[in-house]
């Protein structure tokens, strides 16, 4: 009776830990290269911040307007706080007239670790991959563009907590070796990540100065 008890109480201890070791809440589209770049970037972050990245990457066509935090909601018993949860929907429709499709929402648990992103930036740097007219194939744009949103996210908060996350995507050749190992991809994408972006966000950052 001791030993049941005992190894209850254990489970009951240990369970949340095991159900929060897994950062992907929810996954229908990207790659299992993908899924494990942002499950390697949200344990590092986790680590040495505290904070939780969760990612959600869904293709449910969700209608016009529809309420993506009121969504995020049903996760909430099995993630643990503070926590920010990056919701990927490229099949949700954002409005009925244009019938263009694709949403991506940044949802924090509160003001604080609000306070430490800039939602902006992170949603350009997803929505950029996936917009660009070139060859590839979709489902290469959204692991991409999930992977560079979410490791963008990353780097906000450990920057906002004083720290460096070495898994995350740079703009240096390690960081090409990081992509080209999520996807085979065409030479229009690689210009794109890590040469003309790289200066677009230098001269929006000047002239937002």
């Amino acid at each position: 009776m001791i030993k049941a008890l005992a190894r209850v109480t254990l489970l009951a201890l240990f369970l949340p830990l095991l159900l929060n070791a897994n950062y992907i809440l929810k996954n229908n589209l990207l790659n299992p290269e993908a899924e494990k770049f942002v499950q390697k970037i949200a344990e590092e972050l986790h680590d040495k911040t505290g904070i939780s990245g969760y990612l959600v990457a869904t293709n449910e066509h969700f209608p016009a307007r529809f309420n993506l935090v009121a969504y995020s909601k049903k996760y909430e018993d099995n993630i643990s706080k503070p926590y920010v949860i990056f919701l990927f929907a490229p099949f949700a429709l954002i409005t009925e007239k244009s019938q263009q499709r694709g949403r991506v929402a940044i949802i924090p648990s509160s003001q604080k670790v609000a306070s430490m992103l800039n939602k902006s930036d992170i949603m350009d740097a997803t929505i950029d991959v996936i917009a660009g007219m070139d060859k590839n194939k979709i489902e290469d744009k959204h692991a991409i563009g999930v992977a560079q949103g979410f490791s963008e996210m990353a780097d906000q908060i450990a920057k906002a907590k004083g720290v460096e996350l070495k898994n995350t995507i740079k703009e240096t050749r390690q960081g090409l070796w990081v992509v080209k190992g999520l996807v085979l991809f065409g030479s229009a994408l690689v210009f794109w990540l890590f040469l003309l972006r790289p200066i677009y966000l230098r001269i929006k950052n000047g002239k937002e100065k």
